[in-house]
């Protein structure tokens, strides 16, 4: 029988949030170089367009400082979607943020001073 592996779910990271829509925002978010993001994705903003993409601190646009997290599943496809993300008072389970990867140290600190908590 084959084994089959299943991906993060959407949300299934999400270990708390404030009450109503209080830690939610909506933003455009850009998928490029084709790669899907996942429910659970950290994302960093880039200073020039204002739009989320994938954090990354070796990242030099402004995308080097964690500042959300993505609630719902994007496609691989390259271009800009509308989205929900976290921005604020949410606790999130650590390694199964980036599709079960995990965040680095800098970016957890970056969460952490906008009211992200990541365990």
């Amino acid at each position: 029988m084959p084994v089959l592996t299943q991906g993060v779910q959407t949300g299934e990271w999400l270990l708390s949030e404030a009450d109503g829509e209080f830690s939610r925002d909506k933003a455009t978010v850009t998928v490029a170089g084709g790669i899907a993001l996942p429910s659970g994705t950290v994302l960093g903003k880039v200073t020039a367009s204002g739009k989320l993409v994938k954090y990354a601190d070796t990242n030099s646009d402004g995308s080097q400082s964690a500042v959300a997290i993505l609630w719902n599943a994007l496609p691989g496809v390259n271009g800009d979607y509308p989205a929900t993300v976290f921005t604020r008072a949410t606790e999130a389970h650590g390694a199964m943020l980036n599709g079960g990867i995990g965040v680095d140290a800098p970016g957890t600190a970056d969460l952490k001073a906008i009211g992200v908590i990541v365990r």
